[in-house]
C-alpha cells in the first residue's frame, strides 16, 4: 500500500515567511531609493546621509538579543506579529516628517529609523524558531534560503516601483506606501500563523513528517523551555567555538547585504550617472539573482543531505562557493559600461544569496530550548554590519571621492567569511544544552 503523502501546510507558513520577510526588507531599503533624492532635498552630504542610513542598524542590533529572548519567552507567532505592526507604523511616519523644520526632519527621520530597527528585531529569530519548528532536517535549508531570499524579491519587485514613486511623487511616499503594505501583513498575520501542534488543518501524517524528521513542533515555549533562566546561558554561548565563527562570519556576510541595501542605488546614481528610475530598475537584477542563487543553494544543500553527504559539507560547501562568488564585485572597478557593472553585482548578489545559509546553521545547531536566544545573539553579530558598513562606505566615498575603496572594503569581508566559516566554524552538528558547561544550582 502507498503512503500517505504528507500535506502541504507548511507550505503556507513558509508563504507567508517569504511576503512579510520582503516586506521587512524593503522597509529596510527604503531610505536607499530615497536617499539620493532626500539627500537633494535636504542637502545633506554623503557622510551624513551614511549616519541616517546607520540609525536602522543601531537599534536592530540592541534589539536583536531581546528580540529573540521574547520569541523564546512568549512565543514566536505573537511577538512577531506585534513587531510587524510596530515597524510598519514607524515606517509610514517617515514618509510625515517633511512637514517638520529641516533640523527636525533630520532628526526624526535618525529616530524613526531608530525605532523601525528596534520594531523589526525580532523578525529572524522568529522566522529561525518557525522554520525549526515546521520544516524537518532536510527541508531546512530550502525552507530558510527561500524566507531570506525574499531580501532579494523585495528589492526586485519594490525598487522599480518605488523608484517610480521617488519620481512621481516625491521620497516621503515611499515610506508610505510600504508602511501601508506592512500594515495590512500584520492583520493577515494572526489568521495564518500557528504551530504545528495548534494549526486548525494539518494532517496526521504532515505532523508526523514534520516530528519524526527533526521539526522541533512549538512556535510557544513549553513549560521548562523558556524563562529568565536562560539568560545564563548568554556567555556560554559565545564561548562556544561553532557558534562564535557562526557568529563572526555572518557579520562579514551582512556586509554584502547592507551595501546592496544602502549605498548601491545611490553607487549607480552618484558614481554611475543613472537616473533615480534607472537606478530603480537596475538594482532589480541582481536583487533576483540574489533570490535565484539563494532557491538554489538552499535546495543543492538540503540535496547534499538526503543523498547521504554529511551535514558539515551540505552547508559549508554552498556558503563557501557562494561568498567567493560575491568578492567579484570587486572588478567593478575596472569596467566603464553600465551593463558589465550591473552584470557582475548580478553575479556578486548570485553568490550571497547561494551562501546565504547562517539561519539555517542557527536552527541546525542552536541548542532547541534557546534557539531565540542564539538567533538574536547571531543577528546581532551580523548586524553590527548595518551601523559599520554604511558609515565606512560613507567615509571613504566622503575621503576619496569615489566607490572604489568601498567595493574593495565589501569584497573582502565576503572573503573574510570564508574564513570564518571553513576554519573556526568546524562539524556542524547539534548543539545540546548539555554540552554547554552550566552549573545548575540545586534549588533551580
Amino acid at each position: 500500500m502507498l503512503a500517505t503523502k504528507p500535506g502541504r501546510v507548511r507550505y503556507s507558513i513558509l508563504l507567508m515567511l517569504f511576503f512579510v520577510t520582503s516586506v521587512t526588507f524593503a522597509d529596510r531599503s527604503s531610505l536607499s531609493i530615497a536617499g539620493s533624492a532626500l539627500q537633494a532635498d535636504l542637502g545633506i552630504d554623503a557622510l551624513t546621509l551614511g549616519y541616517i542610513f546607520s540609525a536602522f542598524g543601531w537599534a536592530y542590533v540592541i534589539g536583536q538579543i531581546p528580540g529573540g529572548w521574547l520569541c523564546d519567552r512568549f512565543g514566536a507567532r505573537r511577538v512577531y506579529g506585534i513587531a510587524l505592526f510596530s515597524w510598519s507604523l514607524f515606517t509610514l511616519l517617515q514618509g510625515l516628517v517633511g512637514v517638520l523644520p529641516l533640523s527636525w526632519t533630520i532628526a526624526s527621520l535618525f529616530l524613526l529609523r531608530m525605532a523601525v530597527g528596534f520594531a523589526g528585531a525580532p523578525c529572524f529569530p522568529g522566522n529561525a524558531r518557525i522554520i525549526a519548528a515546521w520544516f524537518p532536517s532536510a527541508e531546512r535549508a530550502t525552507a530558510t534560503a527561500i524566507s531570506s531570499s525574499a531580501q532579494y524579491s523585495a528589492t526586485a519587485i519594490f525598487a522599480p516601483l518605488m523608484g517610480w514613486v521617488v519620481q512621481a511623487m516625491g521620497w516621503q511616499y515611499v515610506f508610505i506606501v510600504l508602511g501601508g503594505f506592512g500594515l495590512l501583513f500584520s492583520i493577515i498575520w494572526f489568521r495564518v500563523i500557528h504551530g504545528p501542534r495548534e494549526h486548525p488543518t494539518i494532517t496526521h501524517a504532515e505532523f508526523t513528517h514534520i516530528e519524526s524528521g527533526g521539526g522541533l513542533m512549538d512556535l510557544e515555549p513549553r513549560v521548562g523551555d523558556s524563562n529568565g533562566s536562560q539568560w545564563r546561558y548568554f556567555k556560554l554561548l559565545l564561548s562556544h567555538r561553532t557558534l562564535i565563527g557562526l557568529y563572526l562570519g555572518q557579520y562579514c556576510n551582512n556586509a554584502i547585504t547592507y551595501f546592496f541595501l544602502t549605498w548601491f542605488p545611490v553607487y549607480l546614481v552618484q558614481a554611475r550617472g543613472m537616473t533615480i528610475l534607472s537606478a530603480g530598475f537596475f538594482t532589480a537584477l541582481p536583487a533576483i539573482s540574489g533570490f535565484v542563487g539563494g532557491v538554489l543553494g538552499g535546495l543543492i544543500s538540503d540535496g547534499l543531505l538526503r543523498r547521504g553527504y554529511s551535514l558539515t559539507l551540505a552547508r559549508k560547501l554552498p556558503i563557501v562557493c557562494g561568498l567567493l562568488l560575491s568578492s567579484s564585485m570587486v572588478l567593478c572597478i575596472y569596467v566603464q559600461s553600465d551593463a558589465a557593472v550591473v552584470g557582475l553585482m548580478a553575479l556578486a548578489f548570485f553568490g550571497k544569496g547561494f551562501g546565504s545559509h547562517g539561519w539555517t546553521l542557527v536552527a541546525d545547531i542552536s541548542p532547541r530550548q534557546i534557539i531565540g536566544l542564539s538567533g538574536g545573539l547571531f543577528n546581532t553579530f551580523g548586524n553590527l554590519a548595518a551601523i559599520t558598513t554604511p558609515i565606512v562606505v560613507g567615509y571613504l566615498v566622503s575621503r576619496t571621492g569615489s566607490f572604489d575603496s568601498a567595493l574593495v572594503y565589501v569584497a573582502a569581508n565576503a572573503l573574510l567569511a570564508v574564513f570564518f566559516y571553513l576554519v573556526v566554524v568546524g562539524r556542524i552538528h547539534r548543539i545540546d544544552l548539555d554540552d554547554l558547561p552550566v552549573r545548575t544550582p540545586a534549588t533551580e
